[in-house]
C-alpha cells in the first residue's frame, strides 16, 4: 500500500500563490458576471492577477481558469465557452488562436512513478493559428506547432507538429495544411 501523507505533506504552494488562488477564486465570480459582449473587461481582470494578455482577446464568461498569473495569450486569441484552462503549469496560447467550446488545457499532472505522487506543474505552449476544436483536451507538457487543426473531442498527449491536422483519441495526425 502507498502512503500519500508524504504528498499531502508537501508543501505545493508559497504562501503568496495561496493567497493569491484565495483571491482569484472571489474574483472568479466577478468574472463570470461580467456580460459576455465585455470582453476587455474580463481581459482587464485576468491582467489585475498577472495574466500576460494580447489585444482583442475574446474570453468568455464561463471559462474556468484557476491560475491567471501562469497564462500568457496573444493578440485576438478566442477562447469558447466552458473551456477550461487548468495553469498549474504555465499555459501559452499564441496569436489568433481558437480554443473552442468546452475544451481543457491541463498543465498539471502527477509523478506516478515516485510513490510520493509528487505534484508537477508542466507547461503547455500553442502555437499562432491554432484551432483547438470542441470539446478536446491537450495534456500536460504537450506542445502544439503553429496552424495546427485539433479535431473535435481529440485527446493530444504528445507535441503536434506544424501544420499538422488530425483528430481522436488518442490524436491522429490525418494530413497537413
Amino acid at each position: 500500500m502507498i502512503d500519500v501523507t508524504q504528498n499531502r505533506a508537501a508543501q505545493k504552494w508559497t504562501r503568496r500563490e495561496k493567497l493569491g488562488r484565495i483571491l482569484w477564486a472571489m474574483a472568479q465570480l466577478v468574472f463570470r458576471l461580467i456580460p459576455r459582449p465585455l470582453w476587455s473587461f474580463r481581459v482587464w481582470v485576468l491582467r489585475l492577477f498577472g495574466a500576460k494578455i494580447g489585444n482583442q482577446v475574446h474570453i468568455y464568461p464561463t471559462v474556468r481558469i484557476s491560475i491567471p498569473w501562469n497564462l500568457n495569450i496573444g493578440d485576438q486569441v478566442a477562447i469558447g465557452e466552458r473551456a477550461i484552462l487548468y495553469a498549474l503549469g504555465p499555459i501559452t496560447i499564441g496569436p489568433r488562436t481558437v480554443i473552442s467550446q468546452y475544451s481543457h488545457l491541463c498543465a498539471g499532472t502527477h509523478d506516478y512513478r515516485d510513490p510520493a505522487f509528487p505534484l508537477l506543474k508542466t507547461p503547455i505552449g500553442i502555437g499562432a493559428d491554432v484551432w483547438v476544436c470542441a470539446q478536446s483536451f491537450i495534456g500536460p507538457g504537450v506542445e502544439i506547432g503553429g496552424g495546427a487543426i485539433i479535431g473535435a473531442c481529440s485527446v493530444v498527449m504528445k507535441n503536434v507538429p506544424p501544420r499538422a491536422v488530425g483528430s481522436g483519441n488518442p490524436f491522429h495526425i490525418r494530413k497537413s495544411r
